[in-house]
């Protein structure tokens, strides 16, 4: 695995929205899809407002691995789960903060369904 470039974390970081896609097991993308992502220092963060049950993130589970594109940034990723309370209520934070203006929406990213689908995404070189 590899760590973010400044250039990275700021452009996905202040993001409305990235596309994300799993690895099947035979190593082809599934189809994007776009969600919130969230930064803590120098992570960055997902989740599933639908929860462990939703369809991209049943993707997820397979092999932990796939890709983001996002302002330019077209990167290979690691997708490591968080279950953490402290990161998450950090986590709820960021969303209420960035997302603030869908006030009604916060409430869901931030519920314990969401909170156990939060995915943190980790660089890694492409090809591995």
């Amino acid at each position: 695995m590899t760590a973010w470039t400044s250039e990275e974390l700021n452009k996905i970081g202040s993001a409305e929205e990235l596309q994300i896609a799993s690895l099947r097991k035979d190593g082809s993308l599934r189809s994007m899809r776009i969600i919130w992502v969230v930064r803590l220092g120098d992570d960055l963060y997902v989740r599933s407002v639908n929860g462990r049950t939703s369809d991209w993130f049943c993707g997820v589970q397979t092999r932990h691995e796939g890709r983001i594109c996002v302002g330019g940034v077209d990167k290979d990723v690691a997708f490591v789960e968080v279950s953490d309370a402290d990161i998450n209520d950090q986590i709820d934070a960021a969303y209420a903060d960035k997302y603030r203006r869908y006030a009604s929406i916060i409430s869901s990213i931030n519920d314990p369904k969401a909170r156990a689908a939060t995915i943190k995404l980790v660089p890694r070189a492409t090809g591995t």
